[in-house]
């Protein structure tokens, strides 16, 4: 299993951080937990949201308002859409695949995506 994370490695304050996922070697309507972590440095892994092999979407409470994670079947991709980011959000994003919801370390995750720098600013 392979995940690509695709997207703008800048974006600007009070606008969308958009990130896609490509999966291949599985289908991503029969593995769970697709999910969007963020790595601050020096931190551990934030958990921002997954989705699930049913469609189901899952977030942090301090996301819930601004985030969504969608899917695109046909191109077996996901994807992390956040709104009204501040420079806060500038951090290493990665696509994973995890055993459980809510992963805090690597070891929760059986694949990841390469890891992208994401910087919010003007």
């Amino acid at each position: 299993v392979q995940l690509q994370e695709s997207g703008p490695g800048l974006v600007k304050p009070s606008e969308t951080l958009s990130r896609t996922c490509t999966v291949s070697g599985v289908s991503i309507t029969t593995t769970s937990y697709l999910s969007w972590i963020r790595q601050l440095p020096g931190t551990g892994l934030e958990w921002r949201g997954a989705i699930t092999a049913s469609g189901s979407m899952y977030y942090t409470p301090s996301h819930k308002s601004r985030a969504s994670i969608s899917r695109d079947t046909s191109k077996n991709q996901f994807t992390l859409q956040l709104n009204s980011v501040t420079p806060a959000a500038t951090a290493v994003y990665y696509c994973a695949r995890a055993r459980s919801i809510q992963g805090k370390s690597w070891l929760d995750y059986d694949d990841r995506g390469q890891g992208t720098q994401v910087t919010v600013s003007s």
